[in-house]
Order: C-alpha cells, then sequence, then structure tokens
C-alpha cells in the first residue's frame, strides 16, 4: 500500500513525452529561476525571472499572468517538495535523530522550506495553499516533537528557531559561485551539532515563536 510520501513522489516524477515534456521542462525552469531571483529578492520585478529562465517576457506571461500567479505557483511547488521531505522522514526506519538531520540536508537542496518563508505575506493565498501550508505545518511539529522526545534535540530550541535558522542557511552565498549548496550543507552540519543533545550553556534571550511566524503571512501592503 502506497503511503502519502509515495504518492505525493509519483505525482512529481511521473515520466511524460513529447509536447507535454518540453512544456514541462519549460515550466521547470521558469520555477528554477524563480525560485533563485525570490529568495534573493521577493519584491523583484517578474522580468528578472524571464531573463534568469532565459525566455521572453511574453512567453513567461502566456504561463503566468500575473507576478501574484507565479508566486502562488512557487509557493505550491516548494510546500509539495517539503510535505514529501517531511512525511519521508515521518516514515523512515532509522532513529528520529538521523531521520530528522537526513530531512534537513533534504531541504536544503530542495530550498523548499526556506522559499515559503520567503514568499510569506508577497501575495494572496488560495484555500489550496492554505491547506497545504497547514499540512505542511503539522508534519513539521510532529517530526519536532518526535525528535525532541528521542532526547536529541536541546531543550531551550523552539520549532520557529529551527524554521529561522534554515532560512539563513539557505541565503547563504558567495560571489562568483553559481552553487553554494555545498557550503549551506556544511553550516548545516555545524548548526545540526550545536542543536544535538542537551548542553550546559543555555542560549541567551527567548526562543523564537510560531506565532512570531504566522505574522509574515499577513499580506504585505505594497
Amino acid at each position: 500500500m502506497l503511503c502519502s510520501s509515495d504518492i505525493l513522489r509519483a505525482v512529481i516524477d511521473t515520466p511524460l513525452s513529447g509536447r507535454r515534456a518540453e512544456a514541462e521542462r519549460n515550466h521547470r525552469r521558469i520555477l528554477d529561476a524563480a525560485r533563485e531571483v525570490f529568495l534573493a529578492d521577493p519584491e523583484a520585478p517578474i522580468s528578472d525571472v524571464a531573463t534568469r529562465a532565459g525566455v521572453g517576457i511574453s512567453a513567461l506571461y502566456r504561463r503566468y499572468a500575473s507576478k501574484e500567479q507565479l508566486l502562488r505557483a512557487l509557493a505550491s511547488d516548494g510546500l509539495t517538495r517539503y510535505i514529501v521531505d517531511l512525511q519521508a522522514a515521518l516514515d523512515s526506519d532509522a532513529d528520529p535523530w538521523t531521520s530528522y538531520v537526513e530531512c534537513l540536508h533534504r531541504v536544503i537542496d530542495g530550498r523548499s522550506q526556506a522559499l515559503a518563508q520567503r514568499l510569506a505575506g508577497t501575495f494572496t493565498p488560495t484555500p489550496e495553499l492554505t491547506a497545504l501550508a497547514e499540512r505542511a505545518a503539522h508534519l513539521e511539529h510532529l517530526l519536532f516533537r518526535r525528535t525532541r522526545r528521542s532526547g536529541d534535540l536541546r531543550e531551550d530550541v523552539s520549532e520557529a528557531d529551527i524554521t529561522l535558522l534554515m532560512e539563513a542557511l539557505m541565503l547563504v552565498k558567495l560571489p562568483g559561485r553559481d552553487d553554494d549548496t555545498s557550503l549551506r550543507h556544511r553550516y548545516l552540519a555545524l548548526m545540526l551539532q550545536a542543536l544535538h543533545n542537551p548542553v550546559e550553556a543555555k542560549l541567551p534571550g527567548p526562543a523564537a515563536k510560531q506565532a512570531d511566524l504566522a505574522v509574515r503571512w499577513r499580506t504585505r501592503t505594497r
């Protein structure tokens, strides 16, 4: 029997052929470009996406009638992939800490979680997007709680702390480098060493709260 992560992966990985395959490649190229552009600057114009994707602005507008529509598609793609990563960790036979670490490294590769946070409040979400966000938040909470119960995660760190740390990692970029993924994995490993197991030293200040992050999903005034 297929679990939910198997079903989601099947939807993402289903092979296409002919004209549909070419359309899907163009679609992925636009989304990949949009991911890079809007991670760097959520307020960037849609023309920057067309330039990075190597397509004409008219071709981009034929697929997405507005920047808002493109942002919704990008958020949907990111949330769907984030849900896959979270569900895979929850379904894993590995111990809680190992599955948690593997999940965070997959998130670094997919850049899904940070993107969702960066785009928060820049567009009006649809009911479908809201449902995806709620599903991701539920799975994220289950995974965090399971890891915390294992005793492998320090007690003075919150879910929101992890979210903000992951977002910061995804913004690591050096001039002149096309891909900083390996550097992000390096810093994630360093971060995980600080998070693993109870430690004597307490962190200064209060932990971030989920409510602090929820505020960012209110549509920003333009």
